[in-house]
């Protein structure tokens, strides 16, 4: 109950703090957010508990109605993640994630820091031209298998969720945000970077992060820890043999799918994609899963993105993220380095309680009143920062996609996520500002 009562001393805390600058309302709002934030974080109650929680209250406190609420539960989205978890299910079942971990590791050190950057790396190349949340769910059961060590197993799963939000910023296709900045940018006949320059601009950024972030997920291991791990190939029996082929060939459909997408502007639901893919697995001859098998799926991490796409539909029909807006116009006056932190710093942390995607859809508008100011070049900046920075919220599961499915595996405590990914939100501030000064700067 301890847990409980300081939520609610946060909440009211952060209430009474807001009201003097928003409506009741919206601070009615922000100190719900900050009472589920703290009971997410101090596990008080289970995740799926907390996660149900705005079903009752925002209705209560007159926040959205209890119709408007339930929809954001059975988003579409949702049922990409279903399909997602039904695959990652059938892999560990009959020990493919044995042979791909074998063959993983074959190009780096065999060491827990060569492990963690083998993932990491993995994770950010795959998830620059497919879905970081495939990529997570695929990566994952991967990470669970290569070592006995919880510790580890935990370090391995955030390099596998952190890699896959690094690398999705890497090109123009890798993730949602960078998409809604280009759309924006051509819908106000403002000059757009073509793919490779869209990679020129971020391949300093990613590879630093790719640097920096496994050496820190890297420390305070030991390597003794790893020695349960098997290095060698595995001989695929015929189970193994079918799912590889249906991995294949589900790899091949996306990366067309993506590419059509961008040149013929029509393309598949990845969502009915994955879905189906993942039904597939129940077909006799085809799937090796039965029914049973989905006992174990991890449907709190649903309510997560439920309680997610609650909060941002929230911010919106409050007007909060307009009146935020209002409130930054102040940044447009500080010298454009610290215009970046500040920008850095906004959407990084305000990612942490909402879809990155719904975030950003919100940020460019705002920014892009600010850049009207500013001469084009540092205006193009400023918006890239702001895109980019929406995929650098590693504290919460609620942040991202990645961050929440590895959260599923039911190995990583919200505690352990929200330390390392505070240190690395800060990290991560301090490098897309100096990258995009110094380095962007001399670019563009």
């Amino acid at each position: 109950m301890r847990g409980i009562y300081i939520a609610i001393v946060i909440g009211g805390i952060f209430f009474a703090l807001s009201l003097i600058v928003f409506t009741v309302q919206q601070s009615v709002l922000i100190g719900l957010v900050a009472f589920l934030v703290t009971l997410w974080t101090n596990e008080s109650l289970p995740l799926g508990v907390v996660s149900m929680l705005p079903i009752l209250l925002f209705p209560a406190f007159g926040i959205l109605d209890t119709t408007m609420v339930t929809a954001n539960y059975s988003k579409s989205i949702i049922f990409l993640f279903l399909g997602g978890f039904m695959l990652a299910i059938a892999i560990e079942k009959i020990g493919l994630h044995k042979y791909f971990s074998a063959k993983i590791l074959g190009f780096f050190p065999q060491t827990a820091r060569g492990i963690i950057y083998a993932l990491a790396i993995t994770s950010a190349l795959l998830s620059a031209i497919l879905s970081n949340t495939t990529i997570t769910l695929m990566l994952m059961p991967i990470a669970l298998f290569l070592s006995d060590n919880i510790k580890l197993k935990v370090r391995f799963l955030l390099a596998t969720a952190y890699g896959a939000s690094i690398g999705g910023i890497l090109t123009p296709i890798g993730t949602a945000p960078n998409l809604i900045l280009l759309g924006f940018l051509e819908e106000h006949q403002i000059p757009t970077l073509a793919f490779g320059e869209w990679m020129m601009l971020m391949l300093p950024l990613v590879g630093l992060m790719l640097l920096i972030v496994p050496y820190l997920l890297s420390m305070g291991v030991c390597d003794e820890c790893v020695e349960s791990i098997s290095h060698e190939a595995r001989v695929l029996d015929t189970a193994q043999k079918k799912l590889y082929g249906i991995l294949i060939v589900l790899s091949l459909v996306l990366i067309f799918n993506t590419f059509a997408k961008q040149l013929l502007g029509v393309a598949l639901d990845e969502k009915l994609l994955l879905l189906g893919f993942g039904l597939l697995m129940f077909v006799p001859t085809i799937g090796e899963l039965t029914w049973e098998d989905t006992r174990n799926m991890p449907y709190e991490i649903i309510f997560l993105f439920g309680a997610g796409f609650s909060i941002a539909a929230a911010f919106m029909q409050t007007g909060l993220a307009s009146e935020i807006a209002l409130r930054l116009h102040v940044v447009s006056t500080l010298p454009l380095f610290w215009m970046l932190v500040v920008v850095a710093l906004f959407v990084t942390f305000s990612t942490e309680v909402t879809s990155n995607t719904a975030l950003t859809s919100i940020a460019i508008p705002i920014f892009y009143e600010l850049s009207k100011t500013m001469p084009q070049t540092e205006g193009t900046i400023l918006l890239l920062v702001a895109t980019v920075s929406a995929s650098f919220a590693f504290m919460l599961p609620i942040a991202t996609p990645p961050n929440a499915i590895v959260m599923s595996s039911r190995v990583i405590r919200i505690k352990q996520m929200a330390s390392m990914g505070f240190k690395l939100n800060i990290i991560a501030i301090a490098v897309v500002s100096i990258v995009a000064y110094f380095v962007w700067g001399l670019m563009l």
